[in-house]
């Protein structure tokens, strides 16, 4: 750590820092994971630097610094570093993006755990930015001509295929045969009510 003080120092006005500090950062946040008084030392360096911005395209650093926002209870902080932050892993930094959501909830109810139900709400609440999801938020809905098959399927051969049906009409979709499952089953259920 004293090392890596020391380098940061000596490369404070370098833009961008060196390869090897930026590496050596982001090996620092994934070793300090769990020691969090020397974590926040680190990223409250990293962060008072210039070029911070730079030691952001590291996965190991955001999540680093997202955590000690955390648990600081900055939750705008930490939302805004993960819109801002560069780094190219998207779907974990979405992953962030809703463990943050999820802490301030948790903190607001006064409770260490939410319910999946909870977290789906927190998720539906607090869609990512487009910064995180450059290319929108997956539709689990499926196309209208796969619907339509599925309804027909139902309507005229059974609400209830057996396993080599359903296999049948995954593979006649492109769709997972535990997906054709679930919505026969969520069909089944619609229809009761």
């Amino acid at each position: 750590m004293k090392q890596f003080m020391a380098m940061l120092k000596e490369n404070e006005n370098e833009h961008p820092p060196p390869t090897k500090l930026l590496d050596l950062a982001g090996q620092l946040c994934q070793e300090l994971q769990s020691s969090s008084p020397s974590l926040e030392k680190l990223v409250e360096a990293l962060m008072k630097c210039e070029n911070n911005r730079d030691f952001l395209t590291n996965i190991h650093v955001v999540r680093a610094c997202v955590s000690v926002h955390i648990h600081k209870g900055q939750h705008d902080a930490a939302c805004r570093l993960l819109e801002h932050c560069k780094a190219e892993e998207k779907e974990e930094l979405v992953q962030l993006w809703h463990e943050v959501h999820y802490q301030r909830v948790m903190e607001k109810q006064q409770t260490d755990v939410l319910t999946p139900l909870q977290k789906f709400r927190c998720r539906k609440r607090n869609p990512p930015p487009i910064s995180l999801c450059p290319e929108g938020l997956k539709n689990r809905n499926y196309s209208e001509e796969v619907r339509q098959h599925l309804f027909r399927f139902a309507a005229e051969v059974t609400a209830n295929p057996n396993k080599k049906q359903r296999e049948e009409l995954a593979q006649a979709m492109n769709l997972q045969p535990a997906q054709v499952c679930n919505w026969f089953a969520n069909y089944r259920r619609r229809q009761k009510s």
